[in-house]
């Protein structure tokens, strides 16, 4: 794999980018990590994800893979030299897929809606958030990461949304901490790997990045 080609279409401050980027450093991957601009997709977005023309895309030697939690498996099936993601028993893996798809279809809407909302609509998603964070906080349990011991494919497809954790809290007026405070120590054990650290962008530049587009679309 030495002389492989790995390209990243990429934004900077996509959580589903981010799961791409850890995975990749964790398995030491080198790759070309090309930046795009969502309001002018470039010619390479729209060739390689003609379907979705979504970020991020991951394209190796030439061949796309899209959608991030398919991505980050194929990056673990490629590379599973280092740093196994999912784990080898089949009940286990199951369990790390169905908490995946979890994050994608409750957490993300609910995470989302903090933003883009206000008055009423806002405080029943602060609620449906909060309710989603204690359900993780029970599958995570006692353990220092959802598979384990090991940081792995849910810790991967999840600690991305905490580099937005300081735009839901300002914009919604809460405190993860105080609702949830395991779950903020497991972010900030999983923000000590260097994987994890050199992948999500600073929580203040989240913040202005939000904040920006509540303004352009009315919400403040």
């Amino acid at each position: 794999m030495a002389n492989d080609e790995v390209i990243l279409l990429d934004f900077w401050p996509s959580m589903f980018g981010m799961r791409l980027r850890i995975a990749l450093a964790e398995k030491e991957v080198k790759y070309e990590s090309k930046e795009e601009d969502l309001r002018n997709k470039s010619p390479l977005l729209l060739q390689m994800n003609p379907v979705h023309k979504k970020i991020p895309v991951l394209i190796h030697n030439g061949k796309p893979i899209c959608e991030s939690i398919i991505a980050v498996e194929y990056i673990d099936e490629v590379w599973k030299d280092k740093a196994p993601l999912l784990p080898t028993d089949p009940y286990e893996r199951a369990q790390a897929r169905f908490w995946a798809d979890y994050i994608d279809k409750k957490f993300f809407d609910s995470s989302r809606k903090i933003w883009t909302t206000k008055g009423e609509e806002q405080e029943a998603a602060k609620k449906d958030f909060i309710e989603c964070l204690k359900v993780l906080e029970g599958a995570l349990g006692e353990k220092p990461f959802f598979g384990g011991d090991n940081f792995g494919f849910v810790d991967v497809a999840l600690i991305g949304f905490y580099s937005w954790f300081f735009a839901y809290e300002t914009c919604g007026n809460f405190s993860t901490e105080a609702e949830c405070p395991k779950f903020v120590t497991w972010a900030k054990r999983c923000m000590q790997r260097d994987s994890v650290a050199k992948s999500l962008p600073d929580q203040h530049k989240v913040l202005e990045f939000v904040q920006t587009l509540r303004k352009k679309y009315g919400i403040e």
